[in-house]
């Protein structure tokens, strides 16, 4: 593992992993490969439990990771692979609460679902699972069952990101905004930046346009 994202979901962490992978930094895990290895739920269910476990394991194949669940366990990570390094992704809590209400926690929370996240969950091989996963670890673990509490929440966010600054040295660590660009990444990266644009796929649209597709690929073929 060479690079450790540590921002919660809905801060540029679908971006970030794809900026990682075009820097060669590859393949990179998010939550949402969760899906992609139902054979490590039990790992994630042990660490959510407090257990150890091989976190070697969890993220066997991957050069770096991004996002939620693992951004949940960064101590732990981190202490697994000293050699890596820490970005930080985060954003104006307000609008990263605004975001996440609108997209994951519409999507994976325990609040009545509407027609599209209800044929989602019936349609998408796994997705149940999936779904009780996210709020047993993130809604109910992270959360502590009060994300819809939005002082509780942005307190809960802010608290993450402070707690990154005060443990990482700040030579292992970097902190971006969406928006910053290739230059600070790749110049913490010691690579060249790439004659193209930085990667933006983390707007709401983009985010039910992926659960779409994933939709009509689970769909039979008529």
């Amino acid at each position: 593992m060479k690079v450790i994202g540590v921002g919660v979901g809905r801060t540029g962490t679908l971006s970030l992993k794809a900026a990682l992978e075009r820097l060669g930094l590859g393949p990179c895990f998010h939550g949402r490969h969760v899906l992609d290895h139902p054979d490590r739920l039990p790992l994630w269910r042990a660490a959510a439990a407090g257990q150890p476990v091989s976190w070697e394991a969890v993220f066997a194949g991957y050069a770096s990771s991004v996002d939620w669940p693992g951004a949940a366990f960064w101590p732990e990570i981190l202490t697994a692979f000293p050699a890596a390094k820490v970005i930080l992704t985060e954003r104006d809590p307000e609008s990263w609460y605004a975001s996440v209400s609108r997209t994951i926690y519409r999507m994976f929370g325990d609040g009545e679902p509407d027609a599209r996240v209800a044929e989602a969950r019936r349609t998408v091989p796994g997705l149940d699972v999936f779904t009780a996963f996210h709020r047993a670890m993130i809604w109910d673990g992270f959360f502590s069952g009060r994300f819809t509490d939005r002082a509780h929440a942005v307190a809960v966010y802010r608290e993450h990101n402070a707690a990154v600054r005060r443990v990482v040295p700040a030579e292992r660590l970097l902190v971006i905004e969406p928006g910053s660009g290739w230059g600070p990444l790749c110049d913490f990266l010691g690579v060249p930046e790439p004659g193209e644009p930085y990667p933006h796929l983390n707007d709401p649209e983009r985010f039910w346009a992926r659960v779409e597709a994933r939709m009509a690929e689970s769909r039979p073929a008529s």
